[in-house]
């Protein structure tokens, strides 16, 4: 047996370990593979680090600005080549010359035919290009074309040239005399007008190529050991440009020959990184690592985070202090504990530290961030919360980063008014949350306070159908979740968990209320019935609301309370009946409830709230030393027949359960004073 259970839990562990290792995959695949300049700079900003000197020769680049003004300079001077197709001018001669002798023959006179030939030969020989490649050249301040006729090539004004509109009006541009205009026209000429001008792209592109390429990329050298800048000197343009030099020089090195070490280092990271993570669940909440989801969840969040973070960086269109990084902690905070959202926010901020461009001031804005996130919601139950969390974080952003810039800058003007908007976008998508809870529940079947509260509400369906059809019982929910909500606060357990499980446990009394002492007014049918009937039905309510917790969908940690209220303990009234009356014989195992013993501090409170109010309704004398007789008698019973043997509860925190319940059941059942007796007068009072 023991054989078995290891295997399966070393089965577990690599299950888990595997999660870790698909998280760190997906994380190193996103990471940018070349290497990162060690220094984060600012043009007009001083410079925070110490001397700096050339660690090698290199060249200065120029800036995008100054390459694309001399790009601009150069193409000015460039040509674009026009190919002459001498096959057109031909062919369009042949034409007129026969549509002349037959068409125009009779109307338009033979000067005519002399005139178009000599005009035609003229704009042919200038050229006529596409309307549109000819204003696109205007545009680009194109003066002048080179023209290859038979592959000559000769250099042409682009205003020499025509379009078809253009050829059209020069041939009525200065006509002689004995050319009437209104004949000309009938010649229909624009069926000799003809393109025959075409670009040349492949040589044009060759050509301006040479040209640009004469432009130099570099505008000086620095010698290895030359003095660079120093520190809180302001940066100038021409430092600034050096140093944004030596940062293309170092990473291109580092891309060409570190690569492998890069990916080296990003491994021995991001992997120790979460062999932290893994090792505080491991050692340090064995509850949250028991269950592979809960292992799965965080991972999720952190991978997404850091994936998402990774994503910003690399396109660079959004600042990455529009992440709500703070989201984490208060997901994990909403279903597992503060110090876990703590150490997990932690571990996001570190790996996500090594890909932002000033990791510094990264991780000196978000681990206040995440502090503040936990700090705000140590119980999530009202969406006013988190709109105040929400709050909190964009003056903790504002705050830190106003204190980090006058550090680093020594003034208010320097600073940049722009990150408090980014600031507000980040509180503002944190309140998405609220939303991401639900879906979480949903993935993973969680179950948060906020659901908890939703279910506690006294007008919710089930608990409305419970409050009518067992009165007694409801009312004795309602006095046990009190008691169960004060004994929670008091050792530090979850308090709404309590007080909705106490509202609960006992919904399958509404299948046989009236066989239950507290739903009776007179008359108790358990007399007609024999022991083990009674015990049947009894029982029977444990069943019966596991059965309604399904209907209704009510969350898993809610059925729990259900099922181990009693545990597996005796029907207590029953049991003692039958030792009575049968001593020395055993107890049959119908005399028991089929239910799970406790698991948690919940349920282990539910169990003794619901035995310890039910008792105490039995009570002749509700003095204090009759209430804590019963709470430790009741408790010490519970002790005794080792139900609570898989809790997590200490001795501290029994005694201050007891004492919580004691103090609100003499609260509860105080005595009142006695009224003095008012004479009855006479004569009724009239009020006026």
């Amino acid at each position: 047996m023991n054989k078995m259970k290891f295997k399966d839990e070393r089965a577990q562990n690599l299950i888990k370990i595997s999660f870790f290792i698909i998280a760190a995959t997906l994380i190193l695949q996103s990471f940018p593979r070349e290497g990162r300049f060690r220094y984060n700079f600012h043009e007009g900003k001083p410079w925070r680090y110490g001397l700096m000197t050339a660690p090698y020769d290199f060249q200065i680049f120029k800036t995008d600005k100054q390459i694309k003004q001399e790009n601009e300079a150069a193409l000015k001077s460039f040509r674009p080549y026009l190919e002459l197709d001498t096959t057109t001018f031909p062919a369009i001669m042949s034409q007129l010359y026969k549509d002349f002798s037959t068409r125009l023959k009779l109307t338009v006179p033979e000067h005519y035919l002399r005139f178009l030939a000599d005009r035609l030969t003229d704009i042919y020989n200038a050229g006529i290009m596409p309307y549109n490649e000819k204003q696109q050249f205007k545009s680009d301040s194109v003066e002048s074309v080179i023209v290859i006729k038979s592959k000559i090539a000769r250099p042409q004004s682009l205003v020499s040239i025509y379009t078809s509109s253009e050829a059209y009006e020069a041939l009525f541009r200065n006509l002689p005399s004995d050319i009437n205009p209104e004949v000309l026209k009938t010649c229909k000429l624009n069926n000799y007008l003809v393109e025959n001008l075409k670009i040349d792209k492949q040589v044009s592109e060759a050509s301006k190529k040479e040209l640009l390429g004469r432009i130099s990329l570099t505008s000086g050298m620095v010698q290895q050991g030359e003095r660079i800048i120093d520190r809180g000197e302001v940066i100038s343009p021409e430092a600034f440009q050096i140093l944004t030099s030596l940062k293309r020089v170092a990473e291109f090195r580092s891309q060409a020959s570190d690569r492998n070490w890069v990916l080296a280092g990003q491994m021995i990271l991001v992997c120790g990184l979460f062999i932290l993570q893994f090792l505080f669940l491991w050692l340090f909440r064995p509850e949250t690592y028991k269950r592979k989801s809960n292992i799965a969840f965080i991972l999720i969040l952190i991978t997404g985070l850091v994936l998402l973070t990774s994503l910003i960086v690399r396109t660079g269109y959004l600042n990455v202090y529009i992440v709500p990084f703070a989201i984490l902690p208060i997901m994990v905070r909403t279903f597992f504990d503060s110090r876990t959202a703590l150490f997990s926010h932690i571990i996001t901020v570190l790996i996500c530290s090594t890909i932002v461009p000033f990791p510094y001031e990264f991780l000196l804005l978000q681990i206040p961030v995440g502090m503040v996130s936990v700090y705000s919601l140590k119980d999530l139950t009202q969406r006013s919360q988190l709109a105040l969390c929400a709050l909190l974080v964009f003056i903790t952003y504002c705050v830190t980063y106003l204190g980090v810039s006058l550090i680093q800058e020594g003034s208010m003007n320097r600073i940049s008014w722009l990150m408090f908007a980014y600031f507000l976008l980040n509180g503002g998508l944190m309140l998405s949350s609220y939303l991401l809870i639900y879906l979480f529940e949903w993935l993973f079947g969680y179950t948060s306070n906020v659901t908890l509260v939703e279910l506690s509400n006294v007008n919710n369906p089930l608990l409305r159908s419970f409050s009518e059809t067992c009165p007694g019982s409801f009312q004795h929910s309602m006095q046990v979740s009190n008691l169960a909500t004060a004994a929670a606060q008091e050792i530090n357990a979850n308090a709404q968990l309590a007080r909705t499980g106490a509202l609960y446990h006992d919904i399958g009394k509404m299948s046989n209320p009236i066989y239950f002492i507290e739903n009776q007014s007179g008359t108790n049918p358990h007399d007609l019935l024999t022991y083990e009937e009674s015990v049947r039905i009894i029982r029977s309510h444990v069943t019966e609301g596991l059965k309604l917790a399904h209907k209704y969908k009510l969350p898993l940690v809610i059925r729990n309370c259900i099922r181990s209220h009693h545990g597996r303990g005796p029907v207590r009234y029953f049991y003692n009946a039958f030792l009575k009356e049968h001593p020395g014989e055993p107890v049959p195992e119908d005399f028991f409830y089929d239910g799970t013993a406790p698991s948690s501090k919940e349920t282990a409170i539910l169990m003794m709230a619901d035995a310890v109010e039910a008792a105490s309704r039995s009570l002749k004398d509700y003095s204090e030393a009759s209430i804590s007789e019963l709470v430790e008698h009741l408790i010490g019973i519970q002790i005794a027949e080792g139900l609570f043997k898989d809790v997590p509860i200490t001795f501290r925190d029994l005694e201050k359960i007891k004492v919580a319940f004691k103090s609100k059941l003499i609260t509860i059942y105080h005595t009142r004073i006695e009224y003095p007796e008012i004479p009855i007068p006479n004569q009724p009072l009239l009020i006026e």
